[in-house]
């Protein structure tokens, strides 16, 4: 992939549409989130008329705090998973990623968890609310399990849209890539719904 990748959807919009574009901005993948779904249930599509779908992202569980999110290609096969870190999470979000074998190779944790406080905080203040987007931008750092730092998701200064930049901080295989952009992904949508 080229990176650094951009995920970017409308703040406005009822439901989640992302886009995911590469360093060049070539269109890699599209998601539309469905409204009102009890069990998250996500498609990946290479374009924007959903023609083509690449992969799949579904909750192992209905509405559960910690539930895992498995992810598979077009073709079914499993290659891998989030899970929420629940309690962990209530103050910095902290994610654990699979492989396909469903072993744990690498997590997510929130770089400073007063970010995501303040925002909310001041997000609630009318008129001033509407520019926490710009100055506030939390990021998270994607980590294999002995702590070697791999990835970044930085949420980028956008108005009246939400902006992150996933960026590798070293070479990853093709297996890897694709966790890490799904797991990104999953967190990104996760993230959003709880404020």
């Amino acid at each position: 992939m080229n990176y650094p990748l951009e995920l970017s959807f409308k703040l406005l919009a009822l439901a989640s549409q992302i886009y995911i574009r590469d360093a060049n901005g070539q269109l890699l993948g599209y998601v539309k989130q469905k409204l009102f779904k009890l069990k998250e249930d996500i498609n990946i599509f290479a374009d924007e008329s959903q023609t083509r779908q690449l992969y799949n992202i579904k909750a192992d569980r209905v509405l559960d705090f910690s539930a895992k999110y498995n992810f598979t290609d077009a073709s079914g096969n499993h290659l891998g998973s989030i899970k929420r870190q629940g309690m962990r999470s209530l103050w910095r979000a902290n994610y654990d990623i699979f492989d396909a074998a469903s072993n744990q190779t690498m997590k997510i944790n929130e770089e400073n968890g007063w970010v995501k406080v303040i925002d909310s905080l001041v997000g609630e203040i009318p008129v001033v609310g509407m520019f926490t987007g710009y100055f506030f931008n939390p990021s998270y750092l994607v980590s294999r399990i002995d702590g070697t730092p791999i990835a970044r998701l930085q949420k980028q200064p956008a108005f009246f849209e939400g902006k992150f930049q996933l960026s590798a901080l070293t070479q990853l295989s093709d297996d890897d890539e694709v966790r890490v952009l799904l797991s990104a992904l999953s967190m990104t949508l996760l993230e959003r719904s709880r404020g």
